[in-house]
């Protein structure tokens, strides 16, 4: 009988090491310069100013907290005037210069701070998301061996041509989208599919470009132009949704303009009338400056941001990062929740699930021989034998006259024995059992007779079906299965998670395009993944996560949040503390707009004196920011993993 083997000795690292992106640094970014310079002057002044210091020794260190942090937003604000549009930046400029012209220096300078640092935040997101999609042209060679006649030349691969053949070494990324006419290895395809395991590729298959070669020597015809391949068309996908995604605003920003050209118009108005009609210029002055720091935002800015950066950082102490306010705010809104398969659900490592002995040998023995075989290698299905063995305490014997076939499997002699690992070379009925299950069949051999089949798959994480009951009761609908892994075992992984809707074989387009139909119906959709072929779907969801530890730098920029431990329990508990966090700006919001609506009125209808105006405002502003600040218990983050 012919020995069952298959490769299992790759010639370069994984496809899943992403080249490191080409990242913006930090202080690169002006917005971020300033805002740091804002920040520090503010923080230098703080204590000063509360110690009753002399003014000589504060007022300085205010004077350039306004002008660092409030420069870029009141220019910006003057530029939409010109286009006949008031904006609230513009206001809070205003506003701050109010309360520093009656004296409230601290009051003006937190507004300033907070405008500064939410602008350098969103530039550098959008900075890092950009870095990411170029880094992601690094994943294709730039240089390919091109075959002509009998010969070889090293050619840039922007000038392959539809009909090329090139020549694509072990160890080797594939240039361009093609197929192989000659050769026969294993092609790690996690980039492009999210397979956990690399796919065997013989003369008729097809091939991506970017994804991994291993030990075989392969040529393929070029069927693609490089601007069409799969990778490009990633790329293509994931600037095109970010640069489509609607642009997206904290719930107070959506009145910013009435509202800002309404205490505007009413200021103006309270000084010109009565100034027309005769009043004293100081004390109509000092009316419509009361007013226009009672009626300012601060309380309203402040009743929006500490439930929701409370949430953040509680989030982060729980190991999930979300990267902005109105990340957090989103996250609270979804009501279709989509899952990647690989490294998401499951852990992206394939393990030795089941052993069906098929000779005299025991379990220990065939375990200890297969992983001598296989010790030499670094495959993924290798490392999983390995791993069984060790796991259950065995001695691993030494092995001698190592050899691998590409697409086929291992050979070595261990203690005077032929063991092969690897394909099957028959149907046998334990191989169709354990494939009609999912899972990948490995036969060992010994002097050329099977003695086991071994069952390989990828492992459920802990927790993962809790996970899917609780984002289907948040969300209110069933999540859903995107994956590029064949149907057999993504509905295996999804019968294990509870999922009833399974959607496999996909490509990247393929999961933007599900995306979009929810988001076409009217459905706001989360997509939880790690893989670059998530990013474009990451992108063009309304929000998206994704799992941190084994995620692309690309999935990883791409997403608006990110869990660090890949813990997917606190998938639905950071949904469930958004929406609380909602609930406590809704509440916030009400507060604020009582409190501004009565010392308006009285400053309107009476004579509302300046330090009780400034009491009032500061006390609603107090007790907002207070309010907020209930998400940072703990209690908050236990109550989120129980919804």
């Amino acid at each position: 009988m012919a020995s069952p083997v298959l490769d299992t000795r790759p010639a370069a690292p994984s496809a899943r090491a992403v080249p490191p992106p080409r990242r913006t640094r930090l202080f690169s970014l002006p917005e971020v310069r300033w805002a740091a310079l804002s920040a520090a002057a503010f923080l230098a002044a703080l204590p000063l100013d509360l110690a009753g210091a002399p003014a000589w020794a504060w007022g300085p260190l205010y004077a350039v907290c306004y002008a660092a942090g409030g420069w870029e937003p009141g220019w910006a604000g003057l530029q939409a005037l010109r286009e006949k549009s008031l904006d609230v930046d513009l206001l809070m400029v205003v506003a701050a210069l109010g309360a520093a012209a009656i004296g409230q220096f601290l009051d003006g300078g937190l507004l300033i701070v907070i405008f500064a640092v939410s602008g350098a935040l969103e530039a550098l997101a959008t900075r890092r998301t950009a870095d990411s999609v170029r880094g992601l042209l690094d994943l294709a060679p730039a240089r390919a061996v091109r075959l002509t006649g009998t010969s070889e030349e090293a050619v840039d691969v922007a000038a392959l041509r539809v009909g090329d053949t090139v020549l694509v070494r072990p160890g080797e990324r594939l240039p361009a989208d093609g197929t192989v006419l000659d050769g026969t290895s294993d092609v790690d395809q996690a980039t492009i599919t999210g397979e956990p395991l690399p796919a065997a590729k013989a003369p008729g298959d097809t091939v991506f470009a970017g994804t991994l070669n291993g030990t075989g020597a392969l040529r393929v015809r070029v069927d693609k132009d490089v601007s069409e391949s799969v990778i490009a068309r990633i790329v293509a996908l994931v600037e095109e949704a970010s640069a489509t995604k609607a642009p997206t605003q904290l719930f107070i920003e959506k009145v910013e303009q009435r509202y800002s050209v309404g205490v505007v118009v009413a200021t103006l108005a309270l000084f010109a009338i009565p100034l027309a009609l005769g009043a004293d210029f100081t004390e109509t002055l000092l009316r419509a400056m009361t007013f226009m720091i009672v009626a300012s935002p601060c309380a309203v800015v402040l009743a929006t941001m500490p439930p929701l950066l409370s949430a953040i950082a509680n989030a982060g102490r729980h190991g999930v990062l979300v990267k902005s306010a109105v990340v957090m705010e989103r996250l609270g809104q979804v009501d279709r929740v989509a899952l990647d398969k690989t490294g998401t659900l499951t852990e992206g490592t394939p393990r030795v699930t089941e052993v069906r002995l098929t000779g005299p040998s025991a379990e220990p023995e065939v375990l200890a021989l297969a992983a001598a075989a296989e010790l030499p290698s670094e495959h993924p299905l290798a490392r999983a034998v390995v791993a069984a063995a060790r796991e259950r305490g065995l001695a691993v014997p030494r092995a001698t006259e190592f050899s691998s076939t590409p697409g086929q499997g291992v050979r070595a002699l261990v203690d005077g024995r032929e063991v092969t690992v690897g394909r099957p070379a028959e149907p046998w009925p334990a191989v169709r059992e354990l494939e009609a299950a999912g899972r990948t069949a490995v036969v060992v051999a010994v002097d050329g007779a099977p003695v086991a089949v071994l069952g390989v798959a990828d492992r459920l994480r802990d927790g993962a079906p809790a996970a899917v009951a609780a984002l289907a009761r948040l969300s209110g609908t069933a999540p859903t299965l995107l994956t590029g892994d064949n149907d057999r075992a993504a509905r295996r992984v999804a019968a294990e998670a509870g999922i009833t809707d399974v959607r496999a074989g996909l490509l990247p387009e393929d999961k933007v395009a599900a995306v979009r139909d929810w988001e076409g119906a009217g459905l706001r959709t989360l997509v939880v993944g790690d893989g670059v072929n998530d990013a474009p779907a990451l992108a063009a969801a309304h929000s998206g996560i994704a799992m941190g530890r084994a995620g692309s730098d690309l999935a990883l920029e791409t997403a608006d949040a990110v869990v660090v431990r890949d813990e997917l329990a606190t998938v639905p508990a950071v949904v469930a503390l958004s929406r609380r966090a909602r609930r406590l700006v809704a509440q916030n919001l009400v507060i604020a707009g009582v409190c501004i609506g009565a010392l308006v009125i009285w400053d309107l209808a009476g004579h509302l004196p300046l330090p009780l105006g400034v009491a009032g405002h500061e006390g609603s502003t107090v007790l907002v920011g207070l309010n907020g600040l209930r998400l940072l218990r703990e209690s908050a983050w236990r109550k989120a993993l129980e919804r």
